[in-house]
């Protein structure tokens, strides 16, 4: 028997959740059946509460959050306002569907320490161990095993990330859109601030991101899940955003399809 097999590879938008710095972290106010009630009369003048099914009316939440809460794909916007050596870079609004929508590809780098670089290297061992080779809009996920803090407070230093060439590598073959289990496409920005003080050389900064200065593409952040794709390619990642006028991210829950 064939058929297929969905794996959400998002997490929660959650109220309070420490996963991000103090400004960036979601707030839901609940608006329950209960309380709804009150509103749902006021619509319909005349109507009487136990005239309502169990005499409750509507359920609303309201959202306070950032285009960067939870899993979300950022546009070339979010790093530069020009993109693939000088065009305006796109915003979310206005990025292709189809970039949303291919052969997935996933990466394993969990063996690397938090902070760490994945270098273009790195990815061109890994594509020999899984025996694969990229083609253009390939859908290329990174693994960093930084999910498994998702909700405390270190989730925002944990994890390796991506660099410059690393990114450029992928970019250069073609994909468009690139995804990573941890806050940031590049490495934490602990770590960068750290090096930078170290060093004093600003190309350390937010490196991968600004290689889309070079080439346009997008990266969702903040993804989960990725263990239970259960193979480095042979699925297809869907992962289209919400539709924001002229922003530089939008949030979206990707999902692995996997025939069976």
């Amino acid at each position: 028997m064939t058929g297929r097999r969905f794996v959400d590879l998002s997490v929660t938008i959650e109220s309070g959740l420490p996963s991000d710095p103090p400004m960036m972290i979601p707030r839901v106010d609940y608006i329950d059946h209960a309380m709804g009630t009150a509103s749902m009369l006021e619509f319909f003048p005349g109507l009487k509460k136990e005239q309502l099914p169990g005499g409750v009316g509507w359920a609303v939440e309201f959202l306070s959050l950032a285009t960067h809460s939870g899993t979300h794909l950022d546009a070339p916007y979010h790093y530069h306002p020009m993109m693939d050596r000088g065009k305006p870079a796109a915003t979310i609004d206005e990025i292709p569907l189809e970039w949303c929508f291919g052969d997935g590809v996933l990466l394993d780098f969990r063996h690397k320490g938090d902070g760490e670089r994945i270098t273009a290297q790195d990815v061109r061992k890994e594509l020999d161990r899984i025996r694969y080779e990229i083609k253009p809009m390939d859908i290329v996920l990174v693994q960093t095993g930084a999910d498994a803090f998702w909700g405390k407070p270190e989730y925002l230093i944990k994890g390796a990330g991506m660099d410059r060439e690393s990114t450029l590598f992928l970019t250069e073959k073609g994909v468009r859109v690139v995804g990573i289990d941890a806050w940031s496409w590049d490495r934490p920005l602990p770590y960068l601030a750290r090096e930078f003080a170290e060093i004093g050389d600003p190309k350390v900064i937010w490196e991968a991101h600004f290689a889309g200065i070079e080439m346009g593409y997008c990266h969702m952040e903040k993804m989960a899940n990725l263990s239970a794709i259960g193979r480095p390619h042979g699925f297809t990642v869907c992962c289209f955003p919400v539709k924001i006028k002229r922003a530089s991210a939008g949030w979206t829950r990707p999902v692995a399809i996997i025939d069976i």
